[in-house]
């Protein structure tokens, strides 16, 4: 790889029509990465917009009510499989039932089918798949527990890539059949197509900032969304809907972190008509985690979304990879092991060696938990996977990595190991989607501010590798002392950011602020790559005739 030809003359040609014309915006040149390292930027914070309004949506809202009938399909979604021919598409029949004494629905009552053709009045294919159902039970005196609707998945195959389709899903046997909906698949994999548009969102929740933070991704017209972890924020709440900011600051003797599970139910409804034709693809976050009996977590995601688990032959729920155009996207599992013993670490492996970047230049890699982030909240908690993951990422050429978790904005100048690398991923925290939780204002190299070390390993994964630094400005110290050299840009705003890769070089990254109007950007950058400066390993062809 490292020894591959000079890119081709047109392409060059066009990064620098990129760089030099199509690089501007209202007269103004829109920098690049190659500009950098930048000077770092604090966005003063405005105390107006800090908080919005974050305020959960009330089951009342007529968003997220119940509006079909019977056992006819709600929360549809769609998701990609791993390569551009095939997606799932996901539904819930069925009501859920919470309280004492529950009866789980049987899946096998009603069939899982969708009807999908490239013309609205002639859905001539079918295809059909699974269902399940899963419980939330809690085994402690006067909590309710919970047992969702029949949810369904259902793959569609060989199907032509960058090509509208319409579909409608259901069991026409009763008849119980949804709407007519449509999605488009992602163009084929090559170093000449990508999606135009690709969302990205984390910790999104359902407050009235969610709404507002969806509706402006809406209004940019994304082909793809990416959800980095933090979905719906039901484990803010006790089993009897009653809600809090903060759980352990309002239910400290609880037995168990209880959740209210009808919140994933209102947040399906609520996203359906955004999700139901727009491909969205998501990770777990900590609020995923939500344990209940038998010590079982993270139960709900890995039963409400569709996953090209097998496909992408990682067979979990919590780390896979999947192709759109140009463009190989691994998502990682922070709450799993990411010990380089563990089967995540060898699934990376086994999936970096298989990325051809000739056929996929771009290289892009997901989790919940930031690594750079300068932020008091959460400072430093995964380091420990870092200090696992870092370096085979690198060594691969990852381009850049998204982030949530910490609710404010940031970008990275391109780092490795806390030095300026002109090689290094550019890191994005967007973990400002909107949820009930409080906005994350203070920086850990805030005068007074740097949190006790003792105080930063994730809770969930243990284990304590955040050591004081032992070079650089910030030799000796666990903080530093002003914004780090490896931080950008920081911002306390509610938003999302949109990504157009442009070619084997080029991707706009723009950050929409919510409080901004719907076509102005908060941050934007070209992000270079540079394949020839910045050689990788090689492609590892697999034997599989054997």
């Amino acid at each position: 790889m490292g020894n591959r030809a000079p890119l081709p003359l047109v392409v060059a040609t066009i990064s620098l029509l990129l760089w030099s014309t199509a690089g501007l915006r209202g007269g103004r040149r829109i920098p690049t990465t190659l500009d950098g390292p930048f000077e770092p930027v604090t966005v003063p914070l405005d105390g107006k917009v800090a908080r919005g309004n974050a305020v959960d949506l009330p089951a009342s809202d007529f968003r997220l009510q119940r509006k079909v009938t019977g056992l006819e399909p709600e929360q549809i979604s769609v998701s990609l499989s791993a390569t551009e021919d095939s997606v799932w598409i996901s539904w819930v029949t069925g009501e859920f039932q919470i309280g004492k004494d529950i009866e789980p629905l049987d899946p096998t009552s009603v069939a899982s089918v969708v009807r999908y053709g490239n013309s609205k009045k002639l859905l001539m294919y079918e295809a059909t798949c699974y269902s399940l159902i899963y419980n939330q039970l809690y085994p402690f005196e006067g909590l309710q527990n919970y047992t969702s609707g029949i949810i369904h998945h259902v793959q569609l195959d060989d199907l032509r890539p960058g090509t509208k389709y319409y579909y409608q899903c259901g069991d026409p046997s009763i008849p119980a059949m949804s709407a007519v909906h449509v999605f488009r698949t992602m163009p084929a994999s090559g170093p000449k197509r990508y999606p135009k548009r690709i969302a990205v969102i984390g910790d999104l929740g359902l407050t009235y900032n969610s709404t507002s933070t969806v509706d402006h991704m809406a209004s940019n017209k994304p082909d793809l969304i990416l959800l980095v972890g933090d979905v719906t924020y039901a484990n803010l709440y006790l089993t009897n809907g009653t809600g809090s900011d903060c759980y352990s600051c309002s239910f400290p003797e609880t037995p168990i972190h209880e959740t209210f599970q009808p919140r994933w139910d209102y947040w399906g409804r609520y996203m359906e008509p955004v999700i139901s034709e727009i491909p969205i693809m998501v990770v777990e976050g900590n609020h995923e985690i939500e344990q209940q009996a038998e010590n079982k977590t993270f139960v709900s995601y890995s039963s409400r979304f569709a996953f090209p688990s097998e496909e992408s032959e990682s067979f979990s729920t919590f780390y896979y990879s999947f192709n759109a155009g140009g463009i190989h996207f691994i998502m990682l599992g922070a709450y799993i092991s990411y010990n380089k013993s563990g089967e995540q670490y060898k699934w990376l492996e086994r999936d970096l060696e298989m990325v051809d970047r000739t056929v996929t230049p771009w290289l892009i890699a997901t989790w919940h938990p930031p690594w750079y982030s300068t932020y008091k909240a959460h400072y430093r908690e995964a380091e420990c996977m870092r200090v696992e993951m870092e370096e085979l990422l690198y060594s691969y050429g990852v381009d850049i990595v998204f982030n949530g978790h910490v609710h404010a904005y940031e970008r990275s100048n391109r780092v490795y190991n806390y030095s300026l690398d002109p090689c290094g991923p550019v890191y994005i925290t967007v973990g400002d989607g909107g949820n009930r939780e409080k906005m994350a204002v203070n920086h850990a190299d805030d005068p007074g501010v740097c949190p006790d070390p003792l105080t930063t390993p994730d809770e969930y994964m243990g284990g304590f590798c955040a050591f004081n630094f032992t070079s650089g400005p910030a030799a000796g110290k666990f903080c530093w002392d002003r914004q780090p050299e490896y931080s950008a840009y920081r911002e306390s705003s509610f938003g999302h950011g949109i990504l157009e890769v442009k070619n084997e070089t080029h991707a706009l990254w723009t950050w929409h602020r919510n409080q901004d109007l719907y076509n102005s950007t908060g941050d934007e950058i070209y992000i270079v790559r540079q394949p020839d400066e910045c050689p990788t390993k090689p492609i590892t062809f697999r034997n599989t005739s054997i």
